[in-house]
């Protein structure tokens, strides 16, 4: 829950409205807020429901902050866009009705792989995301739009890596470019997360005040976040992109599955 006012606890919330400020200004390119958020949240002693549940909630107001920015850019894939939020809904949905099947433990290292898979198709793909290419065939089109459906069924359970593998699906399947990749994926994990944050609303699971003031803090670290993207690149996204998802896989990898197994 929110940490009382006590000094040691007021530390810590302040630790925690910078953790979620910086993370929100950097993932608007890169996604994965989750994978640091989170433990961050489970270090400060909240119990692992309630920061899964009130990260969520702060998550559907960073989606907003960082779409914002995009209205009127010309960024938004408009042909497609209808589809792939339909599909993330649908997605998001059945994931509600589902039972995990995937053991928590292996979670990490699952998503170590995928990022790690993400990286690599990065630094073979040079050109990928960088200058808009020929259209994709209609079978790489249709595995785009099978991911988009995956993924909406995972990202109501953790969301942790979720909008990265989402963003290189778009570049890699889609033919997006890094720009318009950043801007779909910020619009359509609004409704993602809108799902997942109703369904912990509904089970009582949402520190709202904590969860209130990070909420606050996302957004407007994601307008800044997508206000400085609209001024780079796209070989400097690809770069910031491919950088932090390296990181945060290796982080994942070594702290969060081999860590936890020897300690």
């Amino acid at each position: 829950m929110m940490p009382s006012t006590n000094p040691a606890h007021v530390y810590e919330l302040v630790a925690l409205i910078v953790i979620f400020f910086l993370t929100s200004v950097i993932g608007v390119v890169t996604g994965s807020n989750s994978l640091i958020t989170v433990p961050a949240m489970l270090a400060f002693g909240i119990e692992p429901r309630v920061a899964l549940a009130t990260n969520m909630f702060g998550l559907m107001f960073m989606s907003l902050g960082g779409t914002l920015p995009f209205l009127g850019s010309g960024a938004f894939d408009r042909r497609r866009l209808s589809l792939l939020v339909s599909l993330t809904l649908v997605g998001s949905v059945l994931g509600a009705l589902l039972v995990l099947v995937v053991p928590s433990k292996a979670m990490p290292l699952l998503i170590s792989i995928f990022m790690l898979a993400v990286a690599a198709f990065s630094l073979l793909k040079r050109d990928a995301g960088i200058a808009t290419t020929s259209p994709p065939s209609r079978a790489v089109e249709f595995l785009g739009y099978a991911t988009t459906f995956l993924l909406g069924i995972y990202g109501v359970f953790f969301s942790g890596g979720y909008v990265t593998i989402l963003t290189a699906a778009f570049v890699a399947c889609l033919r997006m470019t890094y720009v318009q990749a950043v801007a779909n994926t910020k619009l359509i994990n609004v409704f993602s997360s809108l799902v997942a944050t109703l369904i912990f609303m509904w089970r009582g699971i949402v520190d709202y005040r904590l969860g209130l003031i990070l909420a606050v803090v996302m957004f407007a670290g994601a307008i800044i976040g997508a206000r400085v993207a609209l001024k780079l690149d796209n070989l400097w996204l690809r770069r910031i992109f491919l950088a932090t998802v390296v990181a945060l896989a290796v982080k994942t990898l070594i702290y969060d599955f081999v860590w936890q197994q020897l300690f």
